[in-house]
């Protein structure tokens, strides 16, 4: 394929994947802060949900790479379910982890924390199955893996810089934090329509 024709599915993809990067830490930072209102502390929310994404992101890049590598024709099939898998549990996420603090509150920090840790490494999981997915759909198109797998990184954290910043500066100090997360939401499921729509043919 020339440079010319898949410039524009290279401009698809990498700009998807920078909004699935500022989504993730835009779930980040708002369940954190939900959690926090759960143990009183923001030393133990920001363990458990940090634990859970760097556990979660490594369980979710074994997995997803596992399962693209049998189905490597599937891969952006793989990436818009793992997309909109993120973006309902996050529509969600609120009301599900208010009812876990809310039923849990009165066993110890640790079982509160467990059963927190264990609800957000569901999304999480997603969210690190999405880059090797990503990549392999893109090699096939790029012939370089390195080269994709660094360009989709590169991607996916400088969105994931600007949604921690734009969360923590704008979006938290004008609207609601359940308002915060389901704007996160959408941006997951406008991501997964968007790449399927417009990428779901193989060129």
């Amino acid at each position: 394929m020339s440079n010319v024709k898949f410039l524009p599915q290279l401009s698809i993809l990498g700009f998807a994947f920078f909004l699935s990067g500022a989504a993730g830490l835009i779930y980040q930072i708002a369940w954190q802060r939900i959690l926090f209102s759960a143990f009183g502390t923001d030393l133990v929310s920001i363990s458990v949900i940090v634990s859970a994404f760097m556990l979660g992101l490594g369980i979710g890049a074994i997995a997803g790479g596992r399962i693209v590598d049998r189905y490597p024709g599937k891969a952006l099939v793989l990436f818009t379910l793992s997309e909109a898998g993120i973006g309902v549990f996050g529509f969600f996420s609120p009301a599900v982890l208010t009812w876990a603090s809310d039923t849990f509150f009165k066993q110890s920090v640790f079982v509160i924390g467990l059963v927190n840790f264990l609800l957000v490494l569901v999304p999480t999981s997603l969210m690190g199955a999405s880059l090797p997915v990503l990549m392999v759909h893109l090699s096939q198109s790029w012939n370089n893996v390195g080269r994709s797998t660094g360009w989709l990184y590169s991607i996916n954290t400088l969105g994931a810089m600007v949604g921690a910043l734009v969360t923590s500066f704008i979006l938290l100090n004008y609207i609601g934090l359940n308002a915060v997360i389901y704007i996160a939401a959408c941006i997951n499921i406008m991501v997964a329509l968007t790449v399927y729509l417009l990428l779901r043919q193989k060129p």
